[in-house]
């Protein structure tokens, strides 16, 4: 066992780590790295879930005309019903999120320009 102090956010913290010898078959010390999302078309804005939930109604599609503040989706997180609104005035490229789809915080929704 070996020792070690962590600092994390100004505090302290003493830990202990184990070697291990020899590896374990399939067994990877690296984690998979996250999906990156794709890149919005220039010009685009995306819009992302605030929180972890599933998508209860998607109120527009590809090549709408939106405005600033339009509900575009609902997203029930914790049974509460939360409205995604329209960051800004546009025209939705894409939407990435259909009814009853679970979504992740960070999933990018639908792409405005």
């Amino acid at each position: 066992m070996k020792k070690y102090r962590v600092t994390v956010n100004g505090t302290a913290y003493e830990i202990e780590l184990e070697e291990l010898t020899g590896a374990v078959p399939g067994a990877s010390a690296v984690p998979a790295a996250a999906p990156v999302p794709p890149p919005a078309p220039a010009g685009g804005e995306q819009v992302s879930a605030p929180m972890p939930g599933t998508i209860l109604s998607v109120n527009v599609a590809a090549g709408d005309t939106v405005k600033r503040g339009q509900v575009l989706m609902i997203l029930e997180a914790m049974k509460m019903e939360n409205e995604i609104m329209c960051p800004r005035d546009g025209r939705v490229v894409s939407v990435s999120a259909a009814k009853g789809a679970s979504v992740e915080a960070g999933t990018v929704l639908c792409v405005i320009q």
